[in-house]
């Protein structure tokens, strides 16, 4: 659960819970697994800050005078607080969080830790809340669900996450083990080495309309008992790597509709188009138009890989006929590069993943320009998600979309049609592209 306190600070509301027994020495170690390096480096809070519950978006609006001002009151709380003691960081219940002074965007993380009876505390993903910590025989928590064991998505308002398959927690007093894997907004959970969260959409407790910050660091919450924490290990994850996660997650019923070597099974603007390193290729020097799928499709789910270059523009056609603007006939989930200063006043319906000139989707979360990026858009019925580097960045149903480009958009009430990329002039490239049809 989350502590009620405002900005840097944590007031000091709680009382302790229960009675905290000697310091035992924790698993031994303190030594990272292959590709993974330490945030504690056993002696002392190198590397680590204090920062209380607080919004991104708040911190983001103080002055760096403010900014300074704040942080200087928040370590030194910090310092009052947490400690470290034979190879372990231990917080005696109160004051700030402990925050890791670096963001991350996808990563893993190992973390041992140890609670005492009646506690409540937690692991923040990109300073939120939170990867659930209880005491499960706390009967004045069961109310929360504290008896299903720790390791959940608690902040969930959806039931995905919230609460972990199975309880995995070790009695009160010993040390358990975290493994938690974030990639995009997708968070998986292992408890002592069982899995209790699957690839579950964390949602941002701080505005529930928007994803995931990208980034942010990690903290350790304080909630009103002791906590001991020990061998905390951290692994960024490279895009390629979180690519062929993200393509693997519950992929049954997909296939590939790109052979990686010719445009067997497409049609249109195959001039436009060259295969390269098995992936298509659009020719900057060529008329443009559209590559299209030879086949029609109705409900679906495809995904695929695509690099932009700077300012790289394309779109995706969806339920397309083979005559006519795609953007407007059928319809285009953008393709963009909407970082570009080419950009800068984009029209939120013009940006990355949204419906062209119908429906805006949530804009920051495109790796950088020669990067890889993941794409998943599920089309059935008149719902229309759109998933970018698993964050899920559009969810709308357009049966009764009013555009907002002031055109006409006969294409919104087909029920199928052509998928295709569609060239705007630049050189982006497709690979690994899978499809699943839902009807």
């Amino acid at each position: 659960m989350r502590n009620f306190s405002t900005l840097l600070t944590v007031p000091a509301l709680w009382l302790m819970v229960g009675t905290a027994s000697a310091a035992s020495v924790p698993p031994p170690g303190n030594v990272p697994p292959a590709g993974f390096e330490a945030l504690f480096n056993g002696k002392d809070l190198t590397g680590w800050r204090g920062m209380g519950h607080v919004s991104p978006y708040e911190v983001a609006r103080w002055s760096p005078e403010e900014r300074a001002d704040r942080q200087r009151a928040a370590d030194e709380d910090m310092n009052s607080h947490w400690r470290v003691e034979d190879g372990q960081i231990i917080n005696d219940g109160r004051g700030v969080y402990l925050t890791t002074q670096k963001d991350y965007g996808d990563f893993e993380l190992m973390i041992d830790w140890k609670t005492t009876p009646g506690t409540d505390s937690g692991i923040y993903l990109r300073g939120s809340p939170q990867v659930q910590i209880w005491d499960p025989d706390d009967q004045a928590a069961r109310r929360h669900g504290a008896d299903k064991g720790s390791g959940g998505l608690w902040n969930n308002e959806s039931s995905e996450g919230k609460f972990p398959r199975t309880r995995a927690d070790k009695p009160v007093g010993q040390w358990n083990t975290f493994r938690i894997r974030m990639i995009g907004s997708l968070v998986t959970v292992h408890l002592n080495g069982r899995l209790v969260v699957d690839n579950a959409v964390m949602e941002n407790y701080w505005d529930r309309k928007r994803p995931l910050p990208a980034r942010g660091p990690i903290q350790l919450q304080t909630h009103g008992g002791r906590m001991c924490f020990a061998n905390i290990f951290i692994r960024e994850i490279p895009p390629d790597e979180a690519n062929r996660i993200l393509q693997g997650i519950d992929d049954r019923g997909f296939r590939s509709i790109f052979n990686g070597r010719d445009f067997d099974g497409w049609i249109g603007a195959t001039d436009a188009y060259e295969v390269r390193d098995r992936a298509i290729v659009y020719r900057p020097a060529s008329r443009g138009g559209t590559l299209f799928t030879k086949k029609q499709y109705q409900d679906f789910a495809i995904r695929f890989e695509f690099k932009l270059p700077p300012a790289g523009n394309n779109g995706l056609a969806i339920r397309s006929p083979l005559e006519g603007n795609p953007a407007f006939m059928g319809m285009e989930i953008q393709i963009l590069d909407d970082g570009h200063e080419k950009y800068r006043d984009l029209k939120p319906w013009q940006v990355h993943g949204s419906v062209y000139g119908v429906v805006p989707a949530h804009r920051g979360y495109l790796r950088p320009v020669g990067q890889w990026n993941y794409e998943e858009v599920i089309v059935k019925g008149s719902r229309i998600r759109v998933n970018v580097n698993g964050v899920p960045v559009l969810d709308a149903d357009i049966a009764n979309a009013r555009p907002l480009d002031d055109a006409e958009h006969p294409g919104l009430q087909r029920t199928s049609g052509h998928i295709g990329f569609m060239g705007h002039g630049d050189p982006v490239e497709f690979r690994n592209i899978r499809l699943k049809e839902l009807n």
